[in-house]
C-alpha cells in the first residue's frame, strides 16, 4: 500500500452538488495533483544521493512512513522516525512536544515517505512553521532503496 491517494484531475467540478467550481483559476477547491504541484513549487526537492549527502552534512532525515511500511521495507540508517500525525508537534522548535533534534528554524530537514507524495505535503506544513530549509525526497523510501543506498531490515 502506498501513501499516495488516487485523485481525479477534472478542471471543473461541483461543490455540494450546486454551482460548478473552477479548479484552474488558483482559488477555491483543487485536486491533489494540483495541490502537490503548488506546494512543490515552493521548495527544491532532493534525490536519494542528495538526501544521503545532506544527512552526512548534518541534515535530519525524517521518516514519516507508518509502522507497517517500516516493518515491511526497513529503515534508513540514522533516520528519525516521526509518524506523520505527530510531525509538526515534534519538529516545531518552539513546541512543548518537540524532539531534542528540533534545535531551530534553520535546521535542514529531508522528509521521507514511501513514494514522495505525502512528504511534499508534510514539507509545506513544516515550512509554515518557519522550518524554511525543509524539503523532501523525490520518490521517497522506494527511490532511496532503488538507488542502492543503505537500508536496515
Amino acid at each position: 500500500m502506498s501513501d499516495r491517494c488516487a485523485a481525479g484531475s477534472e478542471p471543473v467540478g461541483r461543490a455540494s452538488g450546486s454551482e460548478p467550481v473552477d479548479r484552474t483559476s488558483g482559488s477555491g477547491p483543487v485536486g491533489i495533483d494540483e495541490l502537490l504541484e503548488r506546494v512543490r513549487s515552493g521548495f527544491v526537492r532532493v534525490g536519494p544521493r542528495e538526501a544521503a549527502a545532506a544527512a552526512e552534512d548534518g541534515a535530519l532525515l525524517v521518516d514519516i512512513r507508518y509502522a507497517q511500511l517500516r516493518e515491511r521495507d526497513g529503515l534508513i540508517p540514522g533516520a528519525l522516525v516521526v509518524e506523520r500525525n505527530e510531525l509538526e508537534w515534534r519538529l516545531d522548535p518552539w513546541g512543548s512536544h518537540r524532539l531534542p533534534e528540533a534545535v531551530g528554524h534553520d535546521l535542514r530537514i529531508v522528509v521521507v515517505c514511501d513514494e514522495g507524495y505525502a512528504s511534499s505535503l508534510a514539507v509545506a506544513s513544516l515550512r509554515q512553521l518557519g522550518l524554511h530549509r525543509a524539503t523532501d525526497l523525490i520518490g521517497g523510501f522506494q527511490a532511496w532503496r532503488a538507488a542502492g543506498l543503505p537500508v536496515d531490515v
